[in-house]
């Protein structure tokens, strides 16, 4: 009996082949949506249509190659981030939703520290993909937008997303804020790597095998580099300014006493994220 290939069968079948190996079936979706170059809607309205033996043989692998454990966005090479479609590759870490969180407090306590359209000097400490830094210098077009990150590979990624979103942003190597000294900053932002070592036991396959070490974990429990930005960016603040830093959601005291400890006269406030857990810690300093 001959076995249809209609967009409906291959996904049906699709997604039971991934429910079967212990992924999400949703994962199927996505990559036949990537194959087909169409969004949900257009895959909706696709049902009934045949699905070339070229596609199916392209969706098939992507399939194998995630049941292996490669996450979906590094087989497609894209993730969308705040309504925009972000490269993405093994060199960064893939953006998560929770970061587009910091973006959104980022930008009302922005609002009200500096008021809507100031031209502000910002930066974003350890950029990987480039999605903090780009949609932050694309919603706030006045800015002059810094990044830096460790890693060489990471900057020709987040470089690759400035370019292919019309962002200009300046981007620099080197660890934490080195890049950023002998200047006066009024924001500066950073996702961090926040896990600590013994935390690896409890993570998924798929982020451990692919996404870089150097992006998730830290030492000190996963503190370390919350310690000490802390420590090096009193030096680097205007007045008044503002540091947002995403954290993992057990950390959030031990990062809002570093920043009190290093800005006594700043508002330093931890901010839950839509699952009601620790997820940011604002400190904004007035004068």
């Amino acid at each position: 009996m001959k076995m249809h290939n209609t967009t409906f069968e291959v996904l049906r079948r699709a997604s039971s082949f991934l429910v079967e190996h212990g992924r999400e079936e949703t994962a199927a979706r996505l990559l036949l949506q990537h194959v087909l170059r169409t969004n949900y809607s257009g895959l909706m309205m696709r049902m009934q249509d045949e699905i070339l033996p070229a596609e199916l043989d392209r969706f098939n692998e992507m399939l194998q190659a995630h049941v292996q454990g490669k996450p979906v966005q590094y087989i497609t090479g894209v993730e969308e981030f705040y309504g925009r479609t972000f490269q993405v590759d093994e060199s960064v870490l893939i953006p998560r939703p929770e970061t587009e969180e910091l973006i959104v407090g980022a930008i009302e306590r922005m609002t009200k520290l500096f008021s809507k359209g100031t031209a502000v000097k910002l930066a974003d400490i350890g950029t990987g993909s480039g999605a903090i830094a780009v949609t932050m210098k694309l919603e706030w077009p006045e800015a002059t937008v810094t990044a830096t990150d460790i890693s060489s590979e990471a900057l020709v990624t987040a470089q690759k997303n400035a370019t292919n979103l019309h962002a200009d942003v300046d981007f620099r190597l080197g660890d934490l804020a080195a890049p950023l000294t002998n200047e006066k900053w009024d924001v500066i932002l950073s996702n961090p790597p926040y896990i600590a070592y013994h935390e690896a036991d409890e993570m998924s396959d798929v982020v451990l095998q692919h996404e870089p070490h150097t992006a998730l974990f830290a030492e000190e429990d996963g503190l370390i580099l919350y310690r000490k930005l802390a420590e090096n960016l009193p030096s680097l603040m205007s007045g008044p300014a503002l540091i947002g830093v995403e954290i993992g959601y057990k950390q959030g005291r031990a990062i809002a006493n570093f920043f009190s400890k290093h800005f006594p006269e700043a508002d330093v406030e931890i901010v839950k994220d839509i699952n009601s857990k620790d997820r940011i810690v604002f400190c904004t300093i007035h004068e």
